[in-house]
């Protein structure tokens, strides 16, 4: 699967989603998390409802690949 074939807006988005993850494991407990678990179950329903997944390239195997490229350009 070639990273290039995802929307843009479908990868911004599980970037966003390691990046909000990261945050979270790594926030002082004082400080409240639950911004940060409200912006990932956003960023959930905003992935899992995107219209690419309703296209013949929306396979299971095509989900892995766009979570493998993300967490690579997030952890880059």
């Amino acid at each position: 699967m070639d990273a290039t074939s995802f929307p843009s807006d479908l990868v911004q988005a599980q970037t966003a989603w390691y990046a909000t993850y990261r945050a979270l494991a790594n926030a002082p407990t004082a400080h409240g998390t639950a911004a940060h678990r409200r912006r990932l179950q956003e960023l959930s329903r905003l992935i899992a409802g995107h219209s690419y997944w309703q296209t013949p390239a929306g396979t299971p195997a095509a989900r892995m690949a766009l979570k493998e490229h993300a967490r690579q350009q997030a952890h880059a």
